[in-house]
């Protein structure tokens, strides 16, 4: 009990903070359609061209724009501010995600369908955008700050939790492209809701004199563990979807995905309200590793839905921890004037291995089974480690 009252009383006191629980709202709503994007489009896309390859391909090269679009659009954040830059950018992502809907519903080449969905690399880093408040309202306050982290990425997790399952439902009740519709409808909402809250926006900053993120001690070797870290995403998505296929449940692909991202925010909540010290990066990535097997395992030795779902959401627990730390870590070493730039530069590397991780993903479900498959989460997961432990990236940076 006392556990529960301290979890409680921690996550209360982040929302007593006037206008945090205004841009949450909106956050939360704007947020939510970046787990049902790659979703609709793979259901989508494999529906109507039948191969999970083009649609692995297409979201692949959504997310691979959007990566190299990122910290571009973060820089003019943090020099324009919030409000200045996300809302155009919605504007234009919003655009995109309409004109993939379009060419997919009128049977347009193929090649239209990477064309249109590049368009969505203008989505602005919703999640960095949060994180940034919360930074600037608890700059002093590392403690808390830890839980605000926490939360987020729960908040992260619930999103892609709900956002397959809503996708999965709109896209088999109504019609093939429902989920990309709502999508756009749910993002550019919550972004107008979101930017309008500008009591606890951070201020913009002039041309910032600190070297760039990528040139800052610690910083390179966390980006390369976040981009190997993504494909264990990526490629988990497109298998789950196509192994689920396979079994002839693919409307319960999103429930089953559902589960690993239930585990990975319960383990985000009980991560932020405990604090514990002396964890490493190193070892949240060892237990991703470790859990990224039942997976594997629960696939290829009983071929049962229901294991592969307990599996998932055993599996999902080493996320948040994961993220958490690591981007505690990108907070530290990045300079304060340049810190949507930093923690977008990590959602770009992110973003590159989950483009990776879908293609791969998707080449080894359509040439090789969708058991095999999850092989590809468990390299990823593995490579991730190894990064960590030969570049040291969980230890205490080189000094410039």
């Amino acid at each position: 009990m006392p556990s529960v009252i301290s979890t409680v009383s921690g996550y209360r006191r982040l929302f007593s903070l006037p206008g945090t629980r205004a841009f949450t709202t909106g956050n939360l709503v704007a947020r939510l359609p970046m787990g049902m994007f790659s979703v609709s489009a793979v259901v989508m896309i494999a529906g109507s061209r039948g191969s999970y390859a083009l649609a692995g391909a297409v979201t692949a090269t959504g997310l691979a724009a959007t990566a190299l679009a990122g910290p571009w659009i973060a820089r003019l954040v943090d020099r324009h501010g919030q409000a200045r830059v996300a809302v155009p950018a919605t504007l234009a992502s919003v655009l995109g995600s309409l004109a993939l809907l379009l060419c997919v519903r009128y049977d347009a080449p193929d090649w239209t369908l990477f064309a249109a969905y590049a368009g969505t690399a203008a989505t602005p880093n919703i999640g960095g955008l949060s994180r940034a408040r919360w930074a600037h309202l608890l700059r002093d306050d590392p403690g808390a700050l830890h839980t605000a982290n926490s939360f987020e990425q729960a908040a992260d997790e619930l999103c892609f939790m709900l956002g397959p399952v809503v996708a999965s439902f709109l896209t088999g009740t109504f019609f093939p492209e429902a989920g990309t519709l709502a999508g756009a409808v749910l993002l550019l909402a919550g972004v107008l809701l979101f930017t309008a809250q500008r009591v606890t926006e951070p201020p913009p900053r002039a041309r910032s004199q600190a070297r760039s993120p990528l040139r800052t001690p610690g910083i390179p070797p966390l980006l390369a563990c976040f981009t190997a870290t993504g494909a264990v995403f990526g490629s988990m998505e497109v298998v789950t979807i196509a192994y689920a296929d396979a079994q002839g449940h693919r409307a319960a692909a999103g429930a089953i995905l559902a589960l690993q991202a239930a585990g990975s925010c319960a383990a985000g909540l009980l991560y932020g309200a405990v604090k514990p010290t002396g964890v490493r990066l190193g070892h949240c990535l060892a237990g991703m590793a470790a859990l990224m097997t039942l997976p594997w395992a629960a696939a290829g030795g009983t071929g049962s839905l229901w294991v592969l779902a307990g599996a998932l959401l055993m599996a999902g627990m080493a996320t948040a921890p994961t993220m958490v730390t690591a981007m505690t870590l990108v907070q530290r070493r990045t300079p304060a004037d340049r810190l949507n730039e930093g923690m977008s530069l990590m959602v770009t590397g992110l973003l590159a291995g989950i483009a990776c991780g879908s293609a791969a993903g998707g080449w080894a479900t359509e040439h090789l089974s969708p058991t095999i498959a999850y092989a590809v989460p468990v390299s990823a997961a593995t490579l991730a480690l190894g990064l960590a432990t030969l570049t040291r990236a969980g230890g205490t940076p080189p000094a410039s």
